[in-house]
């Protein structure tokens, strides 16, 4: 796991919005999405969508456009590797 992926999962023990992501750790717009796009393949972060209750299945073309527009949790698998590391 990278450093910006363990300090994203960092911020994700609860649900964020994006903009609150990008004002908290400082990392470009490119860097946070890709940070994201890898812990949602792993299992590891959930997307939100339309709103902060609504699981949103993740689309890969999709994610790129939309990045910006998300909010993110931690899974419970996501949480445990966090821990352990």
């Amino acid at each position: 796991m990278s450093e910006n992926e363990f300090d994203l999962l960092d911020e994700l023990y609860f649900v964020t919005a994006y903009p609150d992501l990008k004002s908290t750790l400082s990392l470009s717009d490119e860097e946070l999405c890709a940070a994201l796009q890898a812990l949602i393949r792993q299992g590891y972060v959930r997307i939100l969508y339309p709103d902060p209750d609504t699981d949103y299945v993740y689309d890969e073309h999709a994610f790129g456009q939309h990045c910006q527009q998300y909010y993110f949790l931690a899974t419970k698998a996501g949480l445990v590797v966090h821990n352990s590391l």
